[in-house]
């Protein structure tokens, strides 16, 4: 309980510096947790050859969705189904990365609000410097206290977000590979199997 009745001390010395850097923390949080759930609902990889398990995920699992654009009726070109497997592959990238670019804007700009805080306190502190020596030297430690603190929930702020960034990107990296692969399956079968009935309406003949 105490821990928690210093850190509230400590926001409230930081000043109001500490304010949209706490704005910037909820927001951060905010983005992860959804983030979190969307890859855990909807990029989670089968299991290998559980074809009907693959029929009960989710419509807009990424696997479903890369399923849904190679399916197309017999005889149709297997350069347009290349296509459509990588136009779905853009547009599932970009819809598992979104607010990745919020959480990389709060990784920059949470040091340098933390920066200003610093710059503020400093300034606060040097008003207090009179002609005569120093007027206030409580005035002053709080000045330099307000600095150190702003400066380091900042850093703490963009630490966090900066985890999390390289966390969900690395993720995104392996699912468009396993996407990648999994495409080239699908593709690989579809040519195989058109190949066999090429095959068997030449022997026909």
């Amino acid at each position: 309980m105490q821990d928690w009745v210093g850190i509230a001390a400590a926001a409230q010395v930081g000043g109001w510096v500490v304010y949209p850097l706490t704005l910037l923390a909820v927001l951060a949080i905010a983005i992860i947790l959804d983030r979190a759930y969307v890859f855990v609902r909807f990029a989670s990889q089968p299991a290998v050859g559980a074809e009907a398990e693959k029929h009960t995920l989710p419509e807009q699992h990424a696997f479903r969705r890369l399923d849904a654009a190679v399916i197309a009726p017999a005889g149709t070109p297997l350069w347009l189904l290349e296509a459509r497997a990588q136009s779905f592959a853009t547009r599932i990238e970009r819809d598992m990365s979104r607010g990745f670019w919020v959480l990389e804007t709060i990784v920059t700009a949470a040091p340098l609000l933390g920066l200003l805080g610093t710059i503020v306190g400093m300034m606060h502190s040097f008003q207090l410097f009179g002609g005569n020596g120093l007027v206030n030297p409580g005035g002053v430690t709080g000045g330099v206290a307000q600095s150190l603190v702003a400066t380091a929930i900042g850093l703490v702020v963009a630490l966090f977000a900066l985890f999390a960034f390289n966390y969900f990107s690395r993720r995104l990296e392996r699912l468009i590979d396993d996407l990648e692969a999994h495409a080239n399956e699908r593709l690989s079968e579809i040519r195989l199997k058109a190949e066999s009935t090429h095959a068997m309406l030449g022997g026909t003949q």
